[in-house]
């Protein structure tokens, strides 16, 4: 099948004007070289918020003088990690200004960003490990704008904080809930800054023992258990058959251009934060898992379809696991580099940002 919608330079999106859920035409994205970026050198940004308390055992004694009566005890509320980091690229002034590559090494985990043909890289990352005395707890999250920067960026700034207010006066078993009500609210919040582009996200909690992974988009997290690949997420895009059936019910269509499913001959993701033209058929809610980490859960990869459209999952595992095993302090960043390069040297021109999270640092 033949389409004539011109394809822009993100494999994710297409510059083509669509029509408005709101009965107007949509102007095409801005490009890459008109969206603003922070006058600041490439820095890590620690970010305060307030943290979501255990609630205590209550006693409430009537004014008659009767016995003390015990309120019914709550479940513990939801407690995630309360500071997060990330990265923003700098403007590119000169050919020799522009980012090409982030690397960050934490305890227990490591990131490798590599940008692609574009003139500026449009993945981010979050990161914070929380020493918790018997345990450690963490939150983590890879961010693939399309359309630009401003969804991944803002997306890596907001999510974490959503979530935590969400998860504000709930108990541990309503996390899913508390997770989706905030990539809906970051989502609410981005569409408000009137700019154009989105965002796939994939995210990971761990508190616990419990691994909590969302996503929404074509970001992926898979697991490595006894040296086999687990997919924890699935791709949100329109070729999925489910995905198809509630875009057309809501009166939308997909198309195929040039070998690539497109949500009305554009986007081709059906999930993600941001996407304000095409909202109408572009959910921010994400589909999550949540699992205990056993003994044999060994590592997790978080990393956009840069790496995923040239490396299967068990052949990321594989080669992830053949530099790791054994090595009482594995180098994890080589191991973020080592998939990249693969995917590199497959011909991948895309933004490629991957995560390594070694998930024996965190079981309980």
């Amino acid at each position: 099948m033949t389409c004539g919608v011109a394809v822009a330079n993100s494999p994710s999106f297409s510059q083509t004007r669509v029509a408005s859920p709101f009965g107007k035409s949509s102007p095409p994205p801005r490009s890459c070289s008109s969206l603003s970026f922070p006058s600041s050198p490439l820095s890590l940004r620690l970010r305060n918020s307030s943290r979501s308390p255990f609630r205590e055992n209550e006693k409430e004694v009537c004014d008659s003088g009767a016995l003390p009566v015990l309120k019914r005890k709550r479940p513990p509320r939801i407690d995630i990690p309360v500071e997060s980091l990330s990265f923003a690229a700098v403007a590119p002034r000169q050919e020799e200004d522009r980012l090409d590559e982030v690397v960050e090494e934490g305890d227990g985990y490591a990131v490798y960003c590599k940008r692609g043909r574009r003139s500026h890289m449009e993945d981010r990352f979050s990161a914070v490990v929380e020493d918790c005395g018997k345990s450690k707890q963490a939150y983590f999250g890879v961010f693939d704008g399309h359309g630009g920067s401003k969804a991944a960026e803002f997306a890596a700034n907001n999510l974490r904080k959503n979530i935590l207010a969400a998860a504000e006066g709930r108990g541990e078993d309503e996390i899913e809930a508390a997770v989706k009500d905030g990539y809906i609210t970051t989502d609410v919040e981005f569409l408000k800054e009137d700019v154009s582009g989105g965002a796939c996200c994939v995210t990971a909690i761990i508190r616990n023992g419990d691994l909590v992974v969302s996503n929404a988009g074509d970001c992926r997290a898979v697991m490595s258990r006894g040296r086999t690949a687990e997919a924890l997420t699935s791709d949100h895009k329109p070729s999925r058959e489910d995905e198809r059936s509630r875009i057309e019910s809501l009166g939308g269509y997909v198309d195929l251009c040039r070998g690539i499913w497109r949500i009305q001959g554009s986007l081709a993701v059906s999930r993600g934060i941001g996407d304000g033209s095409l909202k109408q058929w572009v959910l921010s809610e994400p589909e999550t898992r949540v699992l205990k980490i056993k003994p044999d859960c060994e590592f997790l990869i978080l990393a956009s379809d840069g790496l995923w459209d040239k490396v299967d999952n068990q052949e990321a595992v594989d080669t992830v696991y053949e530099l790791i095993a054994g090595v009482d302090k594995p180098d994890l960043t080589s191991s973020c580099k080592k998939l990249v390069e693969l995917s590199t040297s497959r011909g991948s021109q895309d933004d490629t940002s991957v995560m390594i999270i070694q998930l024996g640092s965190f079981a309980a």
